[in-house]
């Protein structure tokens, strides 16, 4: 009995957050509300709120659940390569629908709730820079990155520019783009004679 309320809760808990995104997908997350994602979802709002706190929190393990491809790496000896097809993926991802949007609107919310944006740091940015980061450490033990570089310093030259083209120009990331930053990022990263 106990396994089989929890398979109705899994699926009310589904039920709730694919009707998130689709109402955050079709009235922006500014409008989504929990009364508009309850009715969506058939349930009372109440059944929402004892899971969610808010529709910051809903959206968010929502925008989660959507199992995109593994931003995982690769190590096949050559460190631009590696970030290249990762960094690719990332942009090919943010640009099919309905991640893109979404996850700005994410980032727009994390801006203004702390536990939305702790959350977020915890269990997506985080540990995708810790993947970065340990990448980079690797290519550095083989010699294929400076040995004195401070590597999460590399992150943050790494994914500042992509973010700004992303959030701040509103420019779309494209596979051109992320090649242009690897290169100016290697030009100062190599091996020092």
């Amino acid at each position: 009995m106990i396994q089989h309320r929890a398979t109705r809760a899994d699926d009310r808990a589904e039920t709730i957050m694919r009707a998130a995104l689709d109402v955050a997908q079709e009235v922006g997350f500014a409008k989504l509300s929990i009364e508009g994602v309850a009715a969506r979802a058939g349930v009372g709002k109440h059944t929402v709120y004892r899971r969610w706190s808010s529709k910051g929190q809903l959206f968010l393990d929502s925008l989660l659940s959507l199992n995109g491809p593994a931003l995982d790496y690769q190590d096949t000896g050559d460190i631009m390569a590696d970030l290249r097809r990762q960094i690719h993926a990332a942009v090919n991802l943010l640009g099919t629908p309905p991640w893109g949007p979404l996850y700005q609107a994410l980032l727009g919310e994390a801006q203004h709730d702390a536990a939305v944006s702790a959350s977020l740091n915890e269990r997506f940015i985080r540990p995708q820079a810790e993947k970065t980061v340990a990448r980079i450490k690797a290519a550095q033990e083989q010699g294929q990155v400076a040995a004195d570089f401070d590597l999460e310093l590399v992150m943050s030259i790494l994914s500042g520019p992509l973010y700004f083209q992303f959030l701040v120009a509103g420019q779309p990331l494209t596979h051109d783009y992320v090649d242009r930053v690897l290169e100016a990022l290697f030009a100062g990263l190599g091996p020092r004679p």
